[in-house]
């Protein structure tokens, strides 16, 4: 940090709380109250300890720093704007408005130096590991001395982040796998939107707690520039994750408000914002003040900020000189590379009929090998869902170049996690677990969609027929639920053609999360009139089958397109002719043209779809006339051929049902 007198460094610490309440009160929406109490300690860390380049906000030698506590989204654009990023005071005048760069939460993507969508709570902390995880993995494959061992991944979070379940999974995961490079400034100011934390998180030991994670942890005063710094110096020297509890005052400054709940989640109002300003004394107008020599204070930190860059740069050429063949396993992970005719290769498994979890698995260890940032894990349920990646290890202490990763049951960190390695954009991430909870993950699946992050899903056991787990395990509503998040693809095959499309879709899809959805029991293959034709099925929706005089169109996915086939076999022996359309991924075929579309459903046929599952997604295209033979009720424990007679699923009882409603329109 540059040499910069107390007074010049409280002007400086001043201007940061203060861009932060004139956003919020021109906004006249926000929150002003952690920005002005937690804006010393991240002061400290921005000019003192932050590796970072306004120029190049994404380059690979940075810090990451987090907010994961995402409502303070106005301390975070200050800082910005501050240390000369793409954040104008412009941007900070229209904080929250409508197609402002400056959203209410933080949102990836949509502002330089913006790590992480944040703001859903206990979401960026378990991010953070995701950081953190990533670079010891690509670290231990690199090699000493490689380019991205020397960064730390920080967060400030907060109250909330520490009651939020997912943080106590994330916490337990990151202390099990000893992710040093993790260091967090817990803003403990003891205030939620409620009042007092008092009221709800009074009898938990944090420090107690997150020592025996497997944390550092310490405390400091929220205003104690020196002890803040030497916190950070000794996280950063430890081998554990490191919590370093910051004392503070929520709306530090604020005669009224400082302390209170009301300092939180609303604009301290013009009269408070002036008492507020003349306490600090700070010139009431004109707001959105930066005093000219915080600016340069700020602009010499960028300097030097520069130089470390430059530094690292320095070195990093040098190792990549040194070290060519890991230089270009590096560059593979920066790219995300994956080959271009991955389709072809993951169809060169050969066809196939069997529970399409198995043929996910060959498809996948397929594919391993030729995407070296692949990497991921299931929650507990490896053996279940076959999601290991043969001959590579498991990450652990003791082995960190392993590209399994055991989550353990911790199902809704393992989706955040997994968002943290996409968006840092060096690994291509799955994560595996029964579609049934995937529940359990749904926040961060919604985040992911919402950030347009490549986050690959492995969900089986999809349906009432796996049989005698019962209803507790048999997912009903999911496929429904999970098809309703934009930009989430739901990809559910038939056969090993379908799923080696699916998983190459997954593989390559940049812009958003892929789920694949797969079956415990064994299907029976499929007859595709002409052959199997990769490019169609790629489009979301595809004719399987389409008899001279059909009558009618069936849409089915999964373990349904069999079944509809067989019960379309029967039919056909009674002269009544269906055709047969496999739609594995709805969001796929709906985003095709419209030809494309009527092709493959027709407008002058009726049509009706299956699908073990409730189905109401289907009415769209059958239409207030068409028909959906799904399931409305909870399965039920027992063997897959009593379950599929007991809920109307033998290729007989479709058939009927087909019959009647053919005969009606």
């Amino acid at each position: 940090m540059p040499n910069a007198s107390p007074e010049l460094v409280q002007k400086a610490v001043n201007t940061i709380r203060m861009l932060s309440a004139d956003a919020v009160q021109q906004a006249n929406s926000g929150h002003p109250g952690l920005p002005m109490g937690a804006a010393d300690m991240a002061f400290v860390l921005w000019t003192r300890h932050l590796r970072f380049d306004p120029g190049e906000p994404r380059w690979l030698g940075r810090d990451r720093f987090l907010l994961s506590a995402g409502h303070g989204s106005a301390l975070l654009y200050s800082l910005l704007h501050l240390c000369g990023f793409d954040c104008t005071l412009d941007d900070l005048k229209r904080f929250r408005q409508l197609g402002s760069r400056t959203a209410g939460h933080p949102e990836f993507g949509h502002l330089p130096g913006v790590e992480i969508t944040s703001g859903p709570l206990g979401q960026g902390f378990a991010n953070g590991v995701g950081f953190a995880l990533g670079q010891a993995m690509l670290s231990a494959k690199l090699g000493a001395g490689n380019p991205v061992a020397g960064h730390f991944t920080y967060a400030i979070v907060s109250d909330g982040d520490l009651m939020e379940g997912v943080s106590a999974e994330a916490a337990s995961f990151a202390g099990h796998h000893q992710l040093g490079r993790l260091v967090y400034l817990y803003d403990d100011n003891g205030i939620t939107i409620d009042g007092n934390t008092g009221i709800t998180f009074s009898r938990e030991d944090v420090t107690k707690r997150f020592e025996a994670y497997g944390w550092q942890v310490q405390a400091v005063g929220g205003r104690d520039h020196a002890a803040i710094h030497q916190a950070i110096e000794a996280a950063k020297a430890d081998p554990r994750p490191s919590l370093i509890r910051v004392k503070t005052v929520i709306g530090y400054g604020s005669p009224k408000k400082a302390g209170t709940s009301a300092a939180h989640g609303a604009p301290l109002g013009d009269d408070e914002l002036k008492a507020t300003k003349e306490a600090l004394g700070w010139p009431v107008e004109p707001r959105f003040l930066v005093p000219d020599d915080v600016r340069a204070f700020f602009g010499q930190v960028v300097a030097e900020k520069q130089v470390q860059k430059r530094a690292w740069a320095e070195q990093a050429d040098a190792w990549r000189k040194a070290n060519p063949v890991e230089s270009a396993l590096l560059d593979t992970h920066v790219t995300r590379w994956v080959p271009a005719r991955i389709q072809d290769r993951l169809l060169e498994a050969g066809p196939g009929a069997d529970a399409t979890r198995k043929l996910s698995a060959a498809a996948l260890n397929r594919a391993a090998p030729i995407v070296p940032s692949l990497v991921g894990g299931s929650a507990d349920l490896a053996e279940s869902n076959l999601t290991e990646i043969k001959g590579a290890g498991a990450f652990s202490p003791s082995r960190r170049d392993g590209r399994n990763i055991h989550f353990g049951i911790r199902e809704h960190a393992m989706g955040a996690i997994a968002n943290g390695l996409a968006y840092d954009g060096l690994h291509i991430p799955f994560v595996s677990t029964f579609l049934q909870f995937a529940d359990y993950m749904r926040p961060p699946v919604r985040l992911a969609a919402l950030a347009k992050l490549q986050v690959i899903y492995v969900w089986t056991h999809d349906s009432i027929f796996l049989g005698e787990d019962g209803p507790t395990h048999q997912p009903i509503e999911h496929l429904t639920a999970l098809r309703c998040i934009p930009n989430l693809h739901v990809v559910r095959p038939v056969d090993g053609e379908e799923v080696a499309v699916g998983w190459a879709h997954a593989l390559t899809r940049r812009e958003g999360p892929t789920a694949l959805v797969l079956t415990r029991q064994k299907l029976a293959p499929v007859v595709r009139d002409g052959g199997f034709d990769a490019a169609k099925a790629a489009r979301g929706g595809y004719v399987v089958a389409s008899p001279a005089g059909a009558r009618f169109t069936v849409i089915a996915t999964g373990s349904e397109v069999p079944l509809a086939a067989a019960a379309l076999e029967l039919l056909a022996k009674q002269g009544l002719h269906g055709r047969l359309v496999s739609m594995p991924c709805l969001q796929c075929f709906e985003a095709q043209d419209q030809a494309w579309r009527d092709q493959v459903i027709p407008p002058g046929l009726p049509v009706a779809a299956v699908e073990a599952a409730v189905g109401r997604e289907w009415w769209k295209l059958t239409g207030r006339d068409g028909l959906v033979i799904g399931i409305d009720r909870f399965g039920a424990s027992g063997p897959e051929k009593a379950l599929a007679e007991a809920y109307g699923f033998t290729p007989a009882q479709v058939a009927a049902r087909l019959a009647t409603w053919a005969q009606g329109c």
